[in-house]
């Protein structure tokens, strides 16, 4: 069926030339505030700013209808002159900076368009009374119309007060979402303003209902300058778990400076939205930064997994422009391959210098999943009987090991309920994985420490701990290989075999040596002799798949992934039983290897129980 498509080009072109002619003000003011105002969390980020340029120390916003039928920001800042009124209300009219030079801008707004293109999208009443006036005066704009300043009652600061959004443009209100998912925008950017000025206070209430309104946040200032003051307020917004998993961040690079708080990569999100990022103070959505923070976990969290951090990047302002959208949400450096570098390396740094923790949050999970749902559980509950469960120990063999792989005894043992170690002459329970216990399905190790209990996924664990060697054999010289007795000859399709071959020269530098053997098949003649005894197809082919994933990739992380995949078929197995001796050198090196709190997926590799939480699952304590 043939479907006849408008030219809207040729119906919308104008039989007879139209001559060229101004724009009157109400059109260009409305047609500036859209790039301005998006929604009602825009206007209110606007209006936050010029209160925190006025050196406000408290801050309340309140709004109606998820923001679409009342705004109102109120400050205790210097205040603006009943002089001043009307020409603040001016396009293009500022205090913040004199024109001369727009590269030095030290405030939040600059552009002197807030004021105005909500006057052109609403109805604005502005009441201020600055520092050492009389009284507070008052003016009002109506799209077009703007009133005389007159008389007005206010103790201190100023309330900027905006009633009908987009009246002047109905069709924008059509653009809104729902009020709540609009109050869920406020909240949000309120949130990141808070932690950009620890040191102000902040309160935001619903208004709808002006019998009851609802104090939806309340955040007291903190004491002290940025970073004094940033712990606290970040445990207030970002929530207790954040800041318990968090780890400081602090470096300097050529006068450009980051600080602020990463999480661990086991306190990882679902989507991006505790991903907080500052440039001199001012929230933004920045794509060189939000790449920085995400190659900095790449290393230690899956594609479908995501970091929180709140950081702060200070610089002078001439090393970065802050005047590229109105919105002034993104911002472009002078020396951007600089300040990805500085989030790069002080990000990574602050992962390496966690170890082997783990978040917090993994052991109360756990926790709960131990508590029963229901008082029926105990009445439901009949241990298992011995006899079976030993007959099954007993007729299920364990896969062949690799003790080059493992680093360990070849020797193994019939599982235990109870794996005492050797005698040492400092007691296991010091360190902080403590000592080996156990081993249960033949998967988990139990270790017993002074106040508790750590239960390590051993192959999780030892993927990481293979990937580590990997990655510091690679900085050295090539990574030894292990000549296959026979080569093996694996089938690959057409896209698999060009990325091996396509990478030869690096697989080679890691061990793996291939050559063509015809089309669709590669030859495999080493391995890297780190893995031990490997199936080599399985390999070679986890090997294509990880390069193919990482064609937009630079080569580094194409070859880290690429370890990746290799230190998985290197790694101890579920279903390997260790022995006590294994079981502890596992442990302390799990101590003593960066990043092994969790494994190269980003998933924990251990949990820890503590001696008073087990004893509140059994009623021990209240």
């Amino acid at each position: 069926m043939n479907v006849a498509v408008p030219n809207m080009q040729s119906e919308a072109r104008p039989e007879a030339r139209r001559p060229i002619r101004q724009l009157d003000a109400a059109a260009a003011n409305r047609i500036a505030a859209g790039e301005v105002v998006e929604r009602p969390a825009s206007a209110i980020k606007e209006l936050v700013e010029n209160a925190l340029d006025a050196g406000a120390r408290r801050i309340a916003v309140a709004y109606a209808d998820g923001g679409k039928t009342l705004i109102r920001v109120s400050d205790d800042g210097h205040g603006i002159p009943a002089e001043e009124l009307p020409l603040a209300l001016s396009r293009h009219a500022t205090s913040k900076i004199d024109g001369t030079d727009l590269t030095n801008i030290r405030s939040f707004g600059f552009r002197g368009e807030a004021l105005p293109s909500l006057g052109a999208v609403g109805r604005l009443t502005v009441t201020s009374r600055a520092a050492g006036a009389a009284e507070a005066a008052s003016i009002s704009v109506r799209g077009e119309e703007q009133g005389a300043t007159r008389p007005a009652a206010l103790a201190k600061g100023t309330v900027v007060e905006l009633a009908g959004l987009f009246t002047a443009t109905p069709a924008r209100l059509k653009f809104l979402r729902s009020d709540r998912a609009e109050a869920q925008a406020i909240g949000e950017i309120l949130r990141r303003l808070a932690m950009a000025a620890p040191g102000v206070g902040f309160t935001l209430s619903d208004v709808t209902d002006q019998g009851s309104p609802r104090e939806i946040l309340r955040l007291d200032p903190e004491p002290g300058e940025l970073f004094d003051g940033l712990p606290a307020r970040l445990r207030a917004i970002l929530g207790p778990d954040f800041a318990e998993n968090a780890l400081a961040v602090e470096a300097e690079r050529e006068g450009i400076a980051l600080g602020g708080f990463a999480a661990l990569p086991t306190f990882s999100r679902g989507a991006a939205v505790a991903q907080h990022l500052f440039v001199n103070g001012r929230p933004v959505r920045d794509k060189l930064l939000l790449g920085a923070l995400r190659a900095a976990y790449s290393d230690v969290l899956a594609r479908d997994r995501h970091p929180a951090a709140a950081l702060f990047l200070t610089c002078e302002p001439e090393a970065v422009d802050v005047n590229v959208h109105p919105a002034k949400a993104e911002v472009r450096f002078r020396d951007p391959g600089l300040v990805r570098g500085l989030v790069i390396g002080a990000l990574k740094q602050m992962l390496a210098g966690a170890g082997h923790r783990g978040s917090t949050t993994t052991g109360a999970g756990m926790l709960g999943a131990f508590r029963p749902e229901s008082g029926e559980y105990a009445k439901a509950y009949s241990p298992p009987a011995a006899a079976p469960r030993n007959y099954a120990y007993a007729y299920s063999p364990p896969p062949r090991p690799s003790a080059r792989a493992l680093g360990f005894a070849e020797e193994m043992q019939a599982p235990s309920a109870r794996v005492e170690p050797e005698p040492e002459e400092e007691a296991p329970e010091s360190h902080p994985l403590g000592a080996a216990r156990a081993q249960f399905h033949e998967t988990y190790v139990i270790a017993q420490t002074p106040d508790g209990i750590v239960i390590v996924d051993q192959h999780a664990a030892h993927e990481r701990l293979v990937y580590e060697r990997l990655k510091a054999a690679r900085q050295g010289a090539r990574v030894p290989g292990q000549m296959l007795l026979i080569p093996e000859v694996v089938e690959l399709d057409a896209g698999q075999e060009a990325a091996v071959l396509e990478a030869r020269e690096a697989l080679d530098g890691l061990g793996l040596v291939v050559e063509p053997f015809g089309r669709g098949a590669l030859c495999l003649r080493e391995t890297p002799a780190i893995l031990g005894e490997v199936d080599g197809g399985a390999l070679l082919r986890d090997v294509a798949d990880a390069l193919i994933e990482g064609a937009g990739d630079g080569l580094g992380q194409r070859i880290d992934a690429v370890l990746s995949r290799m230190s998985c078929h290197g790694s101890i197995r579920a279903g390997r039983r260790m022995t006590a001796a294994e079981m502890n050198a596992l442990l302390r090196e799990m101590e003593a290897t960066p990043l092994s709190g969790q494994c190269n997926h980003g998933r924990p590799t251990w949990v820890e129980l503590r001696l008073a939480d087990i004893e509140r699952l059994f009623g021990r304590r209240g």
